[in-house]
């Protein structure tokens, strides 16, 4: 039996990318799928086929997370459509790197308001549908341990993330609902070639400091969500995993 059959999960940033797989991976596990997306309908929509042609169920609904009132209509829609919530991932996020004395406020709040308060409203909303059993997994990333230059805002986001989800364990373990980080390394999306990392400089040193000797595809970082969504991971929680290749 598929390990997530009987569940729904709600992907946000789910349009192209590490969402994308992951939402595709969460299907074929059996979950019907709430294919979150901010501007891309064409790319959630793709994603929806893919999952419904390989015999899956989903949707795709439109919100950004960084409006309370988007992220209780996205959260709504979930139930409404399929009966009740099980898994949330919260993927959506943004980076943009610059050094120290080229930030500005709107390079923080556009960072910071994604990041980390569209993934504390996603997950208010949210909270009140997740039963026992339930898992909320928080996509940070590995640049909260390797701490680049030039990204103090993006590490900055994602350490929050990881901190956010130790304290989410502890607030929601009594009702037996696990709360748990992945963070990837370099991954080769439509978003890391737009901005020019992939056959880059920048990529053949990251493969240069990883073990495993490559840079990550969405399916890498998929498979572990889909590992944490289900109930093999029943006795994680709290846990910042880094999907990395071993890069340190």
């Amino acid at each position: 039996m598929s390990k997530l059959a009987g569940k729904v999960a709600l992907v946000t940033g789910a349009s192209k990318g590490i969402g994308a797989g992951i939402a595709k991976a969460l299907a074929a596990e059996g979950a019907a799928v709430v294919v979150n997306y901010a501007s891309s309908r064409d790319g959630a929509d793709a994603v929806v086929a893919q999952i419904e042609s390989a015999g899956g169920r989903a949707v795709a609904v439109k919100g950004d997370v960084s409006s309370a009132a988007d992220a209780k209509a996205i959260v709504d829609a979930a139930v409404s459509r399929f009966g009740r919530l099980d898994v949330l991932v919260n993927n959506s996020g943004v980076y943009e790197f610059a050094p120290l004395e080229a930030i500005t406020e709107e390079h923080f709040h556009r960072q910071f308001n994604v990041n980390v308060l569209g993934l504390l409203l996603v997950t208010q909303a949210a909270a009140a549908h997740l039963g026992e059993g339930a898992s909320i997994i928080n996509i940070g990333s590995v640049v909260s341990r390797i701490v680049p230059p030039a990204s103090a805002v993006y590490t900055a986001t994602k350490s929050a993330v990881n901190g956010i989800t130790g304290v989410l364990a502890r607030e929601l373990g009594p009702r037996k609902i696990r709360v748990n980080a992945v963070n990837p390394g370099i991954v080769e999306t439509e978003g890391t070639h737009t901005a020019g990392f992939i056959g880059s400089e920048f990529e053949s040193g990251a493969v240069a400091q990883t073990p495993l000797g490559r840079i990550g595809q969405p399916k890498d970082i998929a498979s572990i969500v889909a590992f944490l969504a289900s109930d093999d991971s029943y006795w994680l929680t709290g846990e910042e995993l880094y999907a990395a290749g071993g890069m340190r």
